[in-house]
């Protein structure tokens, strides 16, 4: 079968319908099936990508050379602007038809192990951009919600937050017209290929020299106060040590240091497993999700945080998780927690590194980290077992158990030393959680989208350090590769592509950056303390309450 056929729009549906893992990269027609146990960033940041143009996100996370080898999953190409699906992990749905399928032999070796061969049957979706089954039934539909002539006040609250916020981001941002939005992703490819000329994407090797004598001078620090009994002023040490090491961590997960898979793989291994006990497997599987999908709340595993926190109305109708395959529950202690999220925002960053321990051990026992072990990644999850073990030997034995001398000395090491670490967990959520949750549809490029959902910390140079380049989030979402020490150079051109396109961009100082957040807590809560009086009145008189 040609591989350089032309793949209409009808004929993917129908490859999509029949289980198939259909992705658009450029003017190529991609099937990945057999590559997606072997992704080192997860199945689902493929699975988020079916039936899409992916070429920007492609391009944003991927090196020249990885995209160079995409060739070999061609099955066609496509013609004309392409019209984004729905993927079916989002909702979409698709309905079947027999078709001719590109056979096994059109791709490259593995990548079509498991491909049906004798031809397609089809599903479709709902869109009103869709064509029409000889039965009158669309091809292809988005997600679509059955209107009930009753709501519950539940749903009646949460749909009046989620339209009031659309119509607020609506009015914001670009329209969402498919030539105002492929003239976006048009600049910014050209803004990607500005960064790579001037060299922002290398990585200046002088500036990591300056982070090992701040990493070795924390660590020496803290020896030497253990060494003197000094055991509360050595857990601030190690504590600062692990707040500033694992920066380096996250330059590693997304292969901006050396950008080579296997050394910054080890380099990640080292420092998030090996000295802080938290798996880069894990934080890469999570984080390259939340990187695709940030702040939708139905499948970005990072504002999933019920029944702690909720930064949208849409968790209260008890939201099945894409990531976790489970559904967060809304049940009364979300309602009495999410009441005052805003108070125990601080006290819970403060312990969240003791939440991060469990997930990494979760994931390393998973099938999200045994899925590599037929590749050639094979060896991640063993060596994150043993690297996460050695870490608790050193740790929870060596340092607790056998160096500590009491249990009320131990008891307040561990506290100060994770307390230590809260501002890189405030730095985390800061970026999102007082941006937009609400999703536009499939329309909306993925540099609009990108800068919608996520904000940056306006700070002086000299603080960089301190912030570890979490601070240019939004840069950071746009251009992922791009090594943390580039980014405030980048923020100059982002900021430029902003004026151009006039997509706002969002910017706050820290603690405008916080009270943002807070005030998003306090907004969601005082919507769930209206809820439950509604249903309260509700149960003593049978009326809504809600007019």
């Amino acid at each position: 079968m040609d591989r350089n056929r032309i793949l209409t729009p009808f004929m993917v549906d129908s490859l999509i319908a029949d289980g198939q893992t259909i992705v658009v990269y450029e003017d190529l027609v991609l099937r990945l099936d057999g590559w997606m146990n072997k992704h080192p960033g997860g199945r689902l940041a493929i699975l988020h990508m079916v039936g899409r143009d992916a070429t920007d996100e492609m391009k944003a996370y991927h090196s020249v050379a990885t995209l160079r080898t995409m060739e070999r999953y061609r099955i066609g190409r496509k013609q004309g602007t392409w019209i984004n699906r729905t993927p079916p992990i989002r909702g979409g749905v698709f309905y079947k038809e027999i078709i001719e399928s590109p056979s096994s032999s059109d791709t490259d070796g593995d990548s079509m192990e498991e491909d049906n061969t004798d031809g397609v049957s089809q599903i479709t979706s709902i869109s009103s951009h869709s064509h029409s089954t000889p039965d009158k039934m669309p091809r292809y539909r988005g997600h679509t919600k059955l209107q009930l002539p009753f709501e519950r006040p539940t749903t009646k609250i949460v749909n009046a937050a989620v339209k009031k916020e659309i119509d607020q981001d609506l009015h914001t941002y670009p329209s969402l017209d498919p030539l105002v939005q492929k003239d976006i992703a048009h600049k910014y490819q050209q803004l990607h290929r500005t960064i790579s000329e001037q060299g922002l994407y290398e990585c200046p090797y002088i500036e990591y020299g300056k982070e090992m004598v701040r990493y070795t001078s924390l660590f020496a620090l803290f020896g030497f106060c253990l060494y003197h009994g000094w055991y509360l002023t050595s857990a601030v040490f190690l504590g600062l040590f692990w707040h500033q090491i694992m920066f380096t961590a996250h330059d590693a997960g997304h292969l901006s240091i050396t950008q080579n898979f296997l050394a910054d793989t080890l380099i990640g291994m080292f420092i998030a497993d090996f000295c802080c006990g938290l798996s880069i497997g894990w934080w890469k599987s999570s984080h390259n999700v939340h990187h695709l999908v940030t702040n939708y709340p139905e499948h970005d595993p990072d504002i999933q945080n019920v029944p702690l926190f909720a930064t949208c109305t849409t968790f209260f109708k008890s939201l099945r998780s894409t990531y976790y395959n489970f559904t967060f529950v809304w049940d009364s202690a979300a309602d009495f927690l999410v009441q005052y999220q805003k108070y125990t925002y601080y006290p819970v960053m403060g312990i969240a590194r003791f939440n991060l321990y469990l997930l990494s051990w979760l994931h390393v026992l998973s099938d999200k980290s045994t899925s590599l072990g037929g590749s050639k990644a094979w060896w991640i999850r063993p060596t994150e077992i043993a690297f996460m073990s050695c870490y608790w030997f050193l740790f929870g034995y060596c340092l607790l158990l056998r160096t500590l001398p009491d249990w009320t000395t131990r008891v307040a090491f561990v506290l100060i030393s994770h307390i230590v670490t809260m501002p890189l967990h405030i730095q985390i959520t800061l970026s999102h959680w007082g941006m937009s949750t609400v999703d536009l549809g499939e329309s909306e490029s993925f540099p609009q989208r990108q800068l919608r959902t996520t904000m940056d910390v306006d700070c002086p140079a000299w603080l960089d350090f301190i912030h570890g380049g979490l601070q240019f989030q939004a840069v950071h979402h746009l251009f992922p590769r791009a090594p943390r020490h580039n980014l405030r150079k980048v923020q100059a051109l982002v900021r430029d592509f902003c004026e151009d396109t006039r997509i706002p961009y969002s910017i706050l100082g820290f603690t405008n950056g916080n009270r943002k957040v807070l005030r998003r807590l306090d907004d969601i809560s005082n919507q769930l303390t209206a809820l439950l009086e509604c249903q309260k009145f509700m149960a003593e008189t049978g009326e809504s309450g809600l007019h």
